[in-house]
């Protein structure tokens, strides 16, 4: 691939099957030259078919067709003819990197097979390009100095001592993953929102991916710790030079001092300090923490795939209308509110 990626692998597919096997029906596709395996695409369906995507789109923050570069258009010839064998009429393919073939690759082949597709811009992920030598050493030092930093792990230290542990065997993490995933829950539900980790599948599906990865150092569960107590948590990966930001949360009763911010930062230094480590990840959402710590960022395309063509400028009429609803934040506050008034009329 032009970026590996822990999504990509088949420890994340398998987590994925065992987890969500009631709600989605997996298809993998693979592509051979004579025995060689050179493609796959990892798919799924819902149990009556009628929603096809990446069997990774609901966990993963990167999503792809699997293949070297100067093949994937081959590959996904190979993958359409399939299935339009098939009879498949739609289908979603989200948080495909910009920087990976498979967009002008997609563009290329669809319409052979009788396919429309539309790809549109979706989430600019934010990273944290680490560099080499002299500005690596300076992004540490630049943290470590910075007094708002200091200050929130000084008002941490008059309870206890501050403490960083990254957690990478499946025991350690199954046994620190409940207290994390009730953090995760409750820090959602202060803010009125709902966590995945509500559910038992993703619970289930955290669990997996430890088990999976047990004795490879790649899940890492990093846990900020004031005396004995966990505070602030990531559930992340370290994989192929990326660290990545890819689950956190921390105790809202800390929430004046930061904790999530002490811990990325640390995150940080310590990739700093490790030798093949390129840049801390932090995936999808445009949280302004995120465009604070970054200094690089990669795009992500939405890409939908039908054989409706009414469908298809369905698709590119909605993501025009979305697009300048935002350039007019009057305009759309006012759909905002109409769309509130009609939700209270119906309750």
């Amino acid at each position: 691939m032009e970026q590996p990626q822990v999504f990509y692998t088949a420890e994340w597919a398998l987590a994925m099957q065992s987890a969500y096997r009631a709600s989605l029906k997996p298809l993998l596709l693979l592509g051979y030259e004579e025995e060689k395996l050179v493609g796959i695409a990892s798919l799924a369906s819902d149990p009556a078919g009628k929603t096809n995507c990446f069997l990774a789109a609901t966990t993963a923050d990167y999503c792809d067709f699997i293949s070297a570069p100067e093949v994937r258009v081959e590959f996904l010839d190979a993958v359409f003819a399939d299935l339009n064998n098939r009879k498949l009429k739609q289908m979603t393919l989200a948080n495909i990197p910009a920087d990976s073939k498979t967009s002008d690759a997609l563009r290329e082949v669809a319409g052979r097979h009788g396919f429309h597709v539309f790809i549109r811009p979706a989430y600019l992920c934010a990273h944290v390009e680490l560099g080499a030598g002299q500005g690596r050493a300076q992004l540490k030092n630049s943290l470590l100095g910075k007094k708002k930093l200091r200050r929130y792990l000084r008002e941490m230290e008059r309870e206890g001592p501050v403490t960083f542990v990254h957690l990478q065997t499946d025991g350690e993490i199954r046994k620190a993953l409940p207290a994390f995933a009730d953090a995760h829950v409750a820090r959602f539900l202060a803010t009125s929102r709902t966590s995945s980790l509500s559910t038992p599948e993703r619970r289930l599906f955290l669990e997996e991916l430890a088990r999976r990865f047990d004795g490879a150092g790649v899940v890492t569960l990093s846990v900020l710790k004031i005396g004995d107590k966990a505070v602030a948590w990531n559930y992340g990966f370290q994989f192929h030079g990326s660290w990545f930001w890819y689950q956190p949360t921390f105790d809202s009763q800390y929430e004046e001092n930061s904790p999530g911010h002490c811990l990325l930062s640390r995150i940080v230094v310590e990739a700093c300090d490790l030798e093949g480590m390129q840049k801390v990840d932090l995936g999808l959402g445009a949280e302004g923490y995120k465009e604070r710590f970054g200094n690089g960022n990669r795009q992500t395309l939405h890409a939908t795939v039908t054989r409706s063509f009414v469908g298809y400028l369905r698709e590119i009429l909605r993501y025009r209308a979305a697009t300048a609803l935002k350039r007019s934040p009057r305009l759309e506050s006012a759909v905002r509110s109409l769309r509130g008034g009609n939700r209270q009329s119906n309750i």
